[in-house]
């Protein structure tokens, strides 16, 4: 054979592999990508806190749903969930249905994602890659009311634009989250006065922890979000939107994080600061996938598990 026709065979024979893999194979290999980071004050019960993320749910994916179910096993502290759960217009009962046993028997907090609002269309890959996504100017077609109720009704509290107190396992958590920024739906201000709200309440508590540990949740990682997270006093921030960049270069990572977070920054464990604070970042790969987009490169979709540990 001809060298030139024996090289376009093996480009060829390669391009379907890494076609073959990532759009029937890796985005099913779903993970748990774990860490351990020392937040707690001295002496405090370790808390293991589940970070799930952009599941895009559509209501024939029962491995997914399984898989979910399965994470009870885990026996988290905390479930936080970061927005776009939803992946169809009729994925709500098979959402709900694969996070009852998680909801049902552990504090949970959720934000919304612009997919909790929008359901998918077919968009330009080659746009994804060159600029985020922002909001759409068509009417949102999901029932978020909806979504919003289900969730609460399973014992989730909704962290849109508010923030929340918990006790788990003898340490005070405080928790802040912002509606989604991608769509301009974060209210900074009102996060931050219901913040305010959980300081006052504090101080008129007897037995108020005088060292809580705070964390900070967002669907998408915009820097401006983030830093009103940090400010906040958030020890941690948990995120996603980015699917950890869905198509990663080995050896390079993602190409793009669909918002103005650093590319380097796009999946997995960082640090976030400013002149005066730091925090630690996780920002989940998650879970899905766009039903139009159906495929991941070096990049298992993931749940998150983060130990929380002493000083």
């Amino acid at each position: 054979m001809h060298p030139a026709r024996s090289t376009a065979a093996v480009l060829g024979a390669a391009a379907v592999g890494v076609l073959t893999w990532s759009t029937l194979i890796e985005r099913r290999l779903f993970t748990v990508r774990r860490h351990t980071l020392p937040v707690l004050p001295d002496s405090r019960t370790p808390i293991r806190v589940l970070q799930l993320s952009d599941l895009h749910l559509a209501p024939w994916q029962a491995q997914k749903v399984d898989w979910v179910r399965s994470l009870a096993e885990l026996r988290p502290d905390l479930v936080v969930l970061t927005g776009d759960l939803m992946g169809h217009r009729e994925a709500l009962p098979a959402l709900l249905h694969a996070l009852r046993a998680l909801v049902e028997q552990t504090p949970t907090v959720f934000v919304h994602g612009s997919n909790d609002y929008y359901g998918p269309l077919f968009k330009n890959p080659v746009k994804y890659l060159l600029e985020p996504s922002r909001r759409s100017t068509r009417t949102p077609d999901l029932d978020n009311g909806a979504i919003t109720r289900g969730l609460a009704e399973l014992g989730a509290i909704d962290l849109n634009n508010d923030a929340v107190r918990l006790s788990i396992r003898g340490s005070s958590v405080e928790l802040f989250g912002l509606n989604d920024p991608h769509i301009r739906y974060d209210d900074a201000d009102r996060m931050r006065a219901a913040a305010a709200a959980l300081t006052q309440n504090e101080g008129a508590a007897v037995d108020a922890d005088p060292a809580p540990v705070r964390l900070g949740v967002v669907h998408a990682p915009y820097q401006e979000s983030l830093g009103a997270l940090l400010t906040a006093g958030s020890d941690l921030i948990l995120a996603g939107h980015t699917h950890g960049g869905q198509v990663r270069v080995p050896g390079v990572g993602a190409l793009t994080a669909n918002c103005d977070l650093p590319t380097e920054q796009a999946r997995g464990l960082s640090v976030w600061f400013d002149a005066h604070r730091a925090a630690f970042l996780n920002v989940s790969a998650g879970l899905g996938n766009s039903i139009y987009a159906p495929v991941r490169f070096a990049c298992r979709p993931e749940a998150s598990l983060i130990t929380l540990e002493s000083r």
